[in-house]
């Protein structure tokens, strides 16, 4: 109805569709596309002008100046960035929290760069240790789980704070996470027995090399109550806080 001669819509179909139904070219060769070729050759074109874009915009490095800024209002890019001693710097964070009026007991973070390289290519790898610091800055003590058969041993570290006691019967606890503490410590008698332990603990497993293993039971629960845990992280870096601003 709304189009009563196929031409007016399809203008040339009449054509095409006889072309199509002549059996002499059925054999012929398809018409050439120039089109598709020079599409090629932009497209090349394209990606080639695309690289030397990119190297356009790469920014050449800055060198930085001699010379120190003369006031504290300057471009970053333009000076080395600077470095101060550890007595300087704190001098610093309390002026810097006087002015801004923030929390006197903040913590004061460091990061320590380590160089973890080896001869031959090799690096050493990621570990973790425990350190107990000369003045503690936190009222918070870890959990110490201790390993012990002998009762009186048991007493001991009950006496000096630890938060588990016990022997082979928390073996399956800890299996199935129904114990969880943040150090553990153990005497050698009960080592041979701990062994089901050594996959599901790791690099808490209890050792002489962490001084976790031992007769001394104060001195061990004193360590890792107070002691502050501390990892490399991203192969050479060690994030951790060491004081409180107000110290």
């Amino acid at each position: 109805v709304l189009a009563p001669r196929r031409g007016w819509v399809f203008p040339g179909l009449d054509q095409r569709l006889a072309a199509a139904a002549d059996p002499a070219s059925v054999g012929a060769a398809p018409p050439a596309r120039p089109y598709a070729a020079a599409a090629k050759t932009a497209k090349r074109g394209s990606h080639k002008t695309k690289q030397e874009e990119t190297k356009k915009k790469q920014v050449t490095k800055r060198r930085l100046l001699m010379s120190k800024p003369v006031d504290d209002v300057y471009l970053t890019w333009c000076y080395k960035r600077p470095s101060y001693d550890v007595e300087k710097a704190v001098g610093m964070l309390k002026k810097f929290q006087e002015l801004d009026f923030t929390y006197p007991k903040q913590y004061v973070y460091i990061n320590v760069f380590l160089d973890m390289a080896l001869q031959k290519k090799k690096k050493v790898e990621p570990f973790a240790s425990t350190v107990l610091l000369p003045h503690r800055f936190t009222d918070e003590t870890n959990k110490v789980l201790v390993f012990t058969e002998n009762e009186q041993e048991a007493e001991i570290a009950r006496a000096n704070g630890a938060a588990v006691v016990g022997g082979v019967e928390l073996i399956k606890w800890i299996l199935e996470d129904e114990i969880h503490v943040d150090f553990y410590v153990a005497v050698p008698a009960i080592m041979p027995k701990l062994i089901p332990l050594r996959n599901k603990l790791r690099r808490k497993y209890p050792s002489t090399k962490r001084n976790s293993l031992g007769h001394d039971i104060p001195k061990m629960l004193q360590f890792f109550r107070e002691g502050l845990e501390y990892m490399v992280q991203d192969e050479h870096l060690i994030k951790t806080r060491i004081a409180r601003v107000s110290l």
